[in-house]
Formats: C-alpha cells, sequence, structure tokens
C-alpha cells in the first residue's frame, strides 16, 4: 500500500511568511543591539523585551505574552537578571510572589531598542510608501484578531461539547 502523499502548496503557507518575517525581525534587533554596544543582549532575551512593560510584571504573565512556558521565561529572566538587564523585587500584592523589572542598565538597552523600532518603522515606511505600509500592519492587526476569535469559537465550542455529555 503506498502513503497518500501531502498535497504540495503553489506559494509559501502564509505561517511561514510571517514566522520569517518575526524571526528576521528579532536578528534584527538583537543585531542592532550588539551594534549599539550592548553584547550582552541574545536572540532569547526578545521574550521579555516584547513582554516587559514599565513597571514590571510577573513571570508567568509575560511567559503567557510570550507564548512560551514559565520555566522558559524563568531561564531567559536569570539570565537577564546575571547581566544586570532585569532586577526582581517582591510584589506588593502578593508577598510570595516576584515582580520583574528593567534594571537601570536594563532601561537603557530597552529605550536603545525601541528608538531603534521607531526608526525602523520610519524606513520601512519609506521603503514599502505610506499607503502599502499602512495597509501591511493593518492586515496583520486584523489577522490577529482573527485568529484570536477563532480561538475563542474553538474554545467555546469544546467547553459546549463537555458540558453538554452527560
Amino acid at each position: 500500500m503506498s502513503r497518500a502523499q501531502p498535497r504540495r502548496l503553489d506559494r509559501k503557507p502564509l505561517i511561514a511568511l510571517v514566522d520569517r518575517a518575526n524571526r528576521a525581525l528579532q536578528s534584527d534587533m538583537v543585531r542592532r543591539a550588539q551594534a549599539d554596544g550592548h553584547t550582552e543582549v541574545k536572540m532569547a532575551h526578545n521574550a521579555v523585551f516584547g513582554t516587559l512593560h514599565a513597571g514590571g510584571a510577573r513571570a508567568a504573565d509575560m511567559a503567557a505574552r510570550a507564548g512560551i512556558t514559565r520555566q522558559s521565561m524563568g531561564e531567559v529572566i536569570r539570565d537577564m537578571v546575571g547581566l544586570d538587564l532585569l532586577e526582581m523585587r517582591s510584589d506588593p500584592n502578593d508577598g510570595r510572589a516576584k515582580v520583574v523589572d528593567y534594571s537601570e542598565h536594563g532601561l537603557a538597552v530597552a529605550g536603545d531598542g525601541f528608538r531603534y523600532l521607531t526608526e525602523l518603522d520610519r524606513r520601512l515606511e519609506q521603503e514599502f510608501g505610506e499607503q502599502e505600509y499602512a495597509v501591511v500592519r493593518d492586515v496583520l492587526d486584523r489577522l490577529v484578531g482573527v485568529l484570536d476569535r477563532f480561538a475563542a469559537e474553538a474554545d467555546q465550542a469544546s467547553s459546549s461539547a463537555g458540558g453538554s455529555v452527560g
């Protein structure tokens, strides 16, 4: 018996294009940080830089936003604490929990990164043109919304099916 071969797509799947763009953008951020003298910055640190906002956050919340495990986020955070990019303090609302925040050095690194993001945004807008770049951003934003809606619908259908068994 021969096994059925998966059908070949006539173009790259959207997920492959988005993944490649994401990896290229993240690599570019690390390359720029290192060029700016922040040689301690690694690709793994993007999970923190992309999810930690002013005022700090819990590691579990950051992990959920980054789509990685709490253990993985904890490992990255410990590395960044050791590099003096982050610091940890007790959560004022829960003495058992810790809040992660930028150290003074980490704020400088993150600030340079945000300035570069602004510059990169401007350069991409020049490259594609204002209207086309606005369309790219709008479509990606809408894509996230649609995928979130699909996930919520699937969760709802799953919980409805599970609740009606009996």
